[in-house]
């Protein structure tokens, strides 16, 4: 692959003395694992550009698991995230990474990550709607279909104040009993618009994401949620964590 692409750099660690080896996100072949070498050096143009959040314009050869970066130009500067919305950023790229199979396109997903990373940017104390978003687009790339407007029992349409318990592989089935798989009609319709009015329709859809991300993930923690709980203060009741 020779041709210039647009990406984000998800993850860097340093590679001998001199040199980063990096997870990519482009937008043709979807992660991508680089070495950039020299890229540490005192010399090397590379060094600032090659962040978290910067928008790139990368071109890399190679036909093993990690390809050779061969060139590599910012776009911008890197997209203003810091406290709370850092901590999201930082998660919303190590959900990539773990989801994501390495060099397999993702072009429209590419879009959905940039729009969220825009939307933290932009966001004032409120990066729920972001996350979330993104994680149900995540959820669809990756082919995890499930219809939100119809009672999997019954194929009834759903009533906004009825309650639906969430089936896995067969989808939300009208029920009495109320736990954490309960949501109501009016959640779930949030849910299929990916747009949450009030406080209760994003803790539906954070309780529905962390269920239905659950089987990618494992049983191994995200790194970024426990820096989250690490550094980042007691959150008052309208903040937020990932």
């Amino acid at each position: 692959m020779e041709g210039w692409q647009r990406a984000f750099v998800l993850h860097s660690r340093p590679f001998s003395e001199t040199s980063l080896l990096l997870d990519l996100f482009s937008e043709s072949e979807g992660r991508v694992r680089v070495l950039a070498k020299g890229a540490r050096s005192r010399r090397s143009q590379l060094k600032g550009a090659l962040q978290p959040f910067t928008p790139l314009l990368v071109r890399w050869s190679g036909r093993g698991e990690v390809k050779t970066l061969r060139n590599a130009e910012a776009v911008s500067l890197a997209l203003p995230l810091s406290g709370i919305t850092l901590y999201c950023g930082l998660y919303v790229n190590e959900l990539v990474s773990r989801v994501l199979q390495q060099e397999f396109p993702f072009s429209e997903l590419f879009f959905d990550y940039l729009n969220c990373l825009q939307a933290l940017a932009s966001t004032h104390g409120k990066p729920e709607p972001a996350l979330r978003r993104f994680e149900l687009a995540l959820l669809g790339h990756l082919g995890y279909g499930v219809d939100f407007l119809h009672c999997a029992g019954s194929g009834e349409p759903i009533s906004d104040d009825m309650t639906y318990s969430y089936r896995e592989e067969r989808g939300f089935i009208a029920s009495l009993v109320i736990n954490q798989r309960s949501f109501t009609g009016r959640e779930l319709r949030a849910l299929c618009e990916r747009e949450f009015p009030d406080a209760d329709t994003l803790r539906a859809a954070k309780r529905f994401t962390r269920i239905a991300l659950k089987p990618y993930l494992g049983g191994k923690p995200l790194k970024s949620q426990e820096l989250f709980r690490q550094f980042v203060p007691k959150k008052k009741p309208e903040q937020t964590e990932e």
